[in-house]
């Protein structure tokens, strides 16, 4: 198959549903950690379709919903420096910060610019020379490659007026966390984008070490379904691995080249995640030769003190413990047009899937 709509055949779905229905005989629990997965599953009502036996819920697969209140902050203290511009993805705008948005900050005269690639922020840094251009680095192992391919072009052509704040994270040491804290998990749908990126080893330790199978799926209802029936294969014969449902963009080594550029500019670092707190190496911070391009070491700011939300649950929504509707803030005080948490601002977040398809 290679055209959409053949991944989003009734009979096939309607096949894998009914695959699904007669192998399927335990209850388990499968987490999507991947943002693009808990849209789909959402948009296409995969969870009406599956039997009682097999629930899904949604882990930290969602970038601009992990990052924490103070990187939000930092970005906002950099926006009210008259010499910055700041650059950044449009989700990320309207991420709430402790008292403030980039939104709310671009509304009241700060020079924010939402871009469509860090290309875009390499641009503006050539054009306004007298000026700092911050590019806010946000995502997982899919994004950092072309982070670090921009600081190696602004290195190259002597940008030294550009900049990148770097809240890029590594998905495994969260998948590992949750394990460790006791979230009730029989299985991962694995993220195709990421793996796409590092392939399959980065899940080794899951079947290893935790007794956990890993499919790395794409996010057609056919990827979906067909990932959900090879962890149901894998629990009902208990034969926890890694598999590949996503086999036409996944490959088992990955993108080498892109995993060069990664870790050419980043190191791993400890970095926090919203409802799991800091985590061992989770993060990518600039390496010493790349550090003239690194906001965080260049550009000093005094940031504002950190201030959370009361009542909402995004943390618990990420470790899969709550579901959206469970908040009492949830499609009242929170909707996508005036977001409160981070879980409803990106159409990755949660939250934002299920004000859209499951209200």
């Amino acid at each position: 198959m290679k055209y959409i709509d053949e991944y989003r055949d009734k009979k096939l779905v309607d096949e894998l549903v009914s695959q699904i229905k007669r192998r399927s005989t335990k209850p388990v629990t499968f987490m999507e950690v991947c943002g693009g997965h808990t849209m789909s599953i959402q948009k296409f009502g995969i969870p009406y379709l599956l039997p009682d036996t097999v629930k899904l819920v949604s882990g930290p697969g969602c970038p601009v919903c992990v990052s924490s209140t103070s990187y939000i902050d930092r970005a906002i203290a950099y926006s009210r420096l008259d010499d910055v511009i700041i650059t950044t993805y449009g989700d990320l705008i309207r991420v709430p910060g402790s008292t403030s948005s980039l939104d709310k900050e671009k509304a009241a005269g700060a020079d924010v610019r939402i871009v469509y690639s860090i290309l875009d922020a390499l641009n503006i840094a050539k054009k306004n020379r007298r000026k700092k251009v911050v590019f806010l680095g946000i995502g997982f192992e899919t994004t950092a490659p072309s982070s670090a391919a921009g600081i190696i072009k602004a290195q190259m052509a002597g940008l030294r007026n550009f900049f990148l704040y770097s809240s890029h994270k590594i998905m495994p040491p969260a998948m590992e966390a949750l394990i460790d804290e006791g979230v009730k998990i029989d299985g991962y749908i694995a993220p195709g984008h990421v793996t796409t990126i590092t392939g399959t080893a980065i899940y080794k330790n899951m079947p290893e070490k935790f007794g956990l199978g890993c499919v790395v799926s794409g996010f057609e209802p056919v990827d979906l379904l067909k990932a959900i029936l090879m962890l149901v294969e894998q629990i009902e014969n208990n034969d926890p691995k890694v598999e590949i449902a996503y086999t036409r963009v996944v490959k088992p080594e990955g993108n080498v080249k892109a995993q060069q550029i990664l870790y050419e500019v980043f190191e791993l670092r400890d970095d926090w995640w919203r409802g799991l707190g800091i985590l061992s190496e989770s993060g990518l911070k600039i390496k010493e030769e790349y550090k003239m391009h690194d906001a965080e070491v260049m550009i000093p700011v005094e940031v504002e003190p950190l201030k959370e939300w009361k009542g909402c649950i995004c943390g618990e929504v990420l470790k899969g413990l709550k579901n959206p509707k469970q908040c009492k803030l949830f499609g009242k005080v929170c909707t996508p047009a005036n977001p409160v948490g981070a879980c409803m601002v990106s159409n990755e977040g949660a939250c934002n899937a299920y004000y859209r398809y499951n209200r």
